[in-house]
């Protein structure tokens, strides 16, 4: 009898051990090895499988109104097919230059994509490459940065095509919690000059505050300029050291451009907040004072909901930043070091290191600041455009001439102390030796070809993408070997050591720039009509464009795109019951292909998913992916299994207490 009470009590005292154990596993699951549920969306590996091109054929009711009225930014229901599988009443948001965002839960909080709350459709402006962001985000996530997800899309409109386009996580509960976990803290988009900073993503700027009434030109072409209605953060510039008679530029170029036609941003006029640039003090982070008010371009452009304390503990964070004191406490050193390693790379003057300071996320997590990654269509030296050997060269420890650490707190830190220089030297050095640019380029140039030829709404010919990707490819060439130089010592690795040793940068005079697309009229006047910048239609893709490689009249979609009012719209014909086979434009193939057994062959239509067959819309719900998003969504299981501890646990403290009595 004692023999089997002894047995008994040590049967409880290993249940009580399991389930700690289990009890521990879940919930620290980081700690011990273990990813998350909540961070495994199951979207990853779907729609941003980088090894092919996917599918969205986008189906909606009057796609020319909706074309009309999308400078509004406003949410029009619609339905989608992402790679043969289909979902009703899906919020479609577009831009006047038609990119487009995706709201899978904008009408039904329930809904998502594998556990995707919002997918960004970036229609590839200025990009002759059609890769400058891809190449960014995928170089920033080979090397640990947290980077949004990324894919080459084929879109179809109603079944017709429309165009290849670059799918992008949006960055915003979803990237969160997949990077962060459930207790993900808080996101910004600084910015002062809400080009698409905040909520709205710039519909709140007025053109015709800024370069006067109904954007009227004055002489020389040169928009009009009003000085009493410059945004907020522009300090007190004075135009009149900028703009001469009639609104024409008015300065010394010998002022502007320093040795070899570069631009020397110290010596922009007086007034200008930073010497050359948009942002205000809080977009370059710097601390201003303990007032909330002193940041509105960071707590107005909020993507998550902030609190009092919110505020007070990011301001916190900022005055320790600024002042270069216990970094470590305050910065994701690692992460943010990453992030200047593939940034400063890239050489992308339209962002935080560059004039306009903005494009860039804000990520605090318990008075923790990160940076993550935005838009980099005008990087590898193509926002400034003129000199590709200043482009090539740009010193890695003074990007773009930001020789006052102060002036960008977030760069600062790296710049002012040794250590942290050398630890930024040692990453770069890794990342040259691990990432392999020139290859990812290579790579998504056989996989997207096909496409660039077949696009309908394409802003460049296909030889103008041929060559440009020819140019990225020698740009990152060319860039890798002055870095190294620079990391050696060959090369000086500051502005002042260029300036007075030139004879050793890397020649790049055989570079065009402005061959992989650039900033243009079309891409930065498009506010309220200045300019259609639609993607041209199948008539405008001759080469007969406007300012910037845009068309004047871009307005009628390719044909075929007009549908009937509705809301939610219906499905075509053929959605239910029997259904047919896609055309060509539907599979995703080359152009070209006309067998069957090709297009399935080629198709980037997933195991499982329709094979080319447009889904079945009735019902209104596809129980198999509700059943996947929700359990991904709540993280049901690690909840079971902690119950299942909780309850062996119990019963171990029962039986343990029952024998000692």
């Amino acid at each position: 009898m004692a023999a089997q009470k002894k047995r008994i009590v040590w049967t409880a005292l290993v249940a009580l051990v399991v389930a700690v154990g289990i009890t521990v596993v879940f919930l620290v699951p980081d700690h011990v090895g273990i990813t998350d549920a909540n961070r495994a969306r199951g979207y990853e590996t779907r729609l941003f499988d980088t090894e092919q091109i996917h599918t969205i054929d986008i189906v909606i009711d009057d796609w020319d109104t909706f074309l009309t009225t999308c400078s509004q930014e406003l949410y029009s229901p619609c339905n989608v097919v992402i790679d043969g599988e289909a979902y009703g009443n899906v919020g479609l948001r577009g831009s006047q230059r038609y990119s487009f965002k995706l709201e899978f839960d904008q009408y039904d909080n329930s809904k998502s994509y594998y556990g995707l709350d919002k997918l960004s459709l970036n229609n590839l402006i200025q990009d002759n490459t059609y890769m400058k962001d891809y190449l960014a985000y995928r170089m920033m996530e080979e090397f640990g940065v947290d980077a949004p997800l990324c894919s080459f899309v084929f879109i179809t409109v109603n079944g017709e095509d429309w165009g290849l386009y670059l799918a992008v996580e949006g960055v915003e509960d979803s990237f969160l919690q997949r990077n962060y976990g459930n207790d993900y803290g808080t996101l910004y988009k600084p910015d002062s000059m809400s080009f698409g900073g905040g909520p709205g993503n710039g519909q709140d700027f007025n053109f015709e505050d800024f370069f006067g009434e109904d954007g009227a030109e004055q002489a020389g072409g040169f928009p009009a300029f009003d000085p009493s209605q410059m945004p907020e953060g522009m300090g007190d510039f004075d135009p009149s050291q900028f703009f001469g008679e009639g609104g024409m530029p008015d300065f010394d170029p010998s002022q502007f451009f320093g040795g070899e036609g570069m631009p020397d941003f110290s010596q922009m006029p007086s007034g200008m907040p930073g010497g050359f640039g948009m942002g205000s003090a809080d977009v370059k982070l710097q601390y201003i004072d303990d007032d909330p008010d002193s940041y509105s371009n960071i707590f107005n452009n909020t993507k998550t909901d902030i609190t009092d304390a919110d505020k007070t503990r990011l301001i916190h964070s900022l005055k320790a930043l600024s002042e270069g004191k216990d970094i470590e406490s305050v910065v994701d050193t690692d992460e943010v070091l990453r992030y200047f390693v593939v940034h400063n790379f890239t050489v992308n003057g339209d962002s935080y290191t560059g004039a306009m300071i903005h494009n860039y996320y804000l990520h605090e997590q318990d008075g923790m600041l990160a940076m993550i990654p935005w838009d980099y269509n005008l990087a590898y030296g193509t926002f400034q455009s003129f000199d590709a050997s200043g482009a090539v060269n740009d010193p890695i420890d003074t990007p773009f001439s930001l020789t006052d650490p102060t002036d960008r707190p977030m760069w600062g830190w790296i710049a002012e102390d040794e250590a942290y220089t050398e630890q930024y030297h040692a990453l770069f050095a890794e990342f040259l030796d691990t990432v392999d640019a020139m290859a990812l380029v290579d790579e998504a140039y056989a996989l997207i070809a096909p496409y660039v030829e077949r696009d309908p709404t394409a802003f460049c010919s296909y030889e103008e993408f041929e060559t440009g990707v020819e140019t990225l490819r020698d740009f990152c060439i060319l860039r890798t070997e002055s870095v190294r130089g620079q990391l050696d010592g060959a090369i000086p690795a500051t502005k002042e050591g260029q300036s007075a040793d030139s004879s050793s940068l890397v020649d790049a005079s055989s570079l065009t720039l402005s061959d992989m697309g650039i900033m243009g009229l079309g891409g930065i006047m498009d506010f309220g009509g200045f300019s259609s910048g639609d993607r041209p239609s199948d008539d405008d893709a001759s080469g007969e464009t406007g300012f910037g490689g845009m068309p004047f009249d871009g307005q009628t979609p390719p044909e075929g795109m007009d549908g009937t009012a509705g809301s939610p719209p219906e499905m075509p014909s053929g959605m239910t019951g029997e259904l047919p086979e896609m055309s060509d434009s539907m599979t995703g193939g080359p152009p070209g292909q006309t067998d069957a057994s090709d297009r399935q062959q080629d198709s980037p239509v997933p195991p499982g998913a329709s094979g080319g067959m447009r889904p079945d819309f009735s019902g209104g719900g596809f129980p198999q992916q509700e059943a996947v998003n929700t359990t991904a969504e709540t993280g049901l299981g690690p909840m079971v299994l902690m119950g299942i501890s909780v309850i062996v646990l119990a019963a171990g403290l029962l039986i343990a207490w029952r024998f000692k009595r």
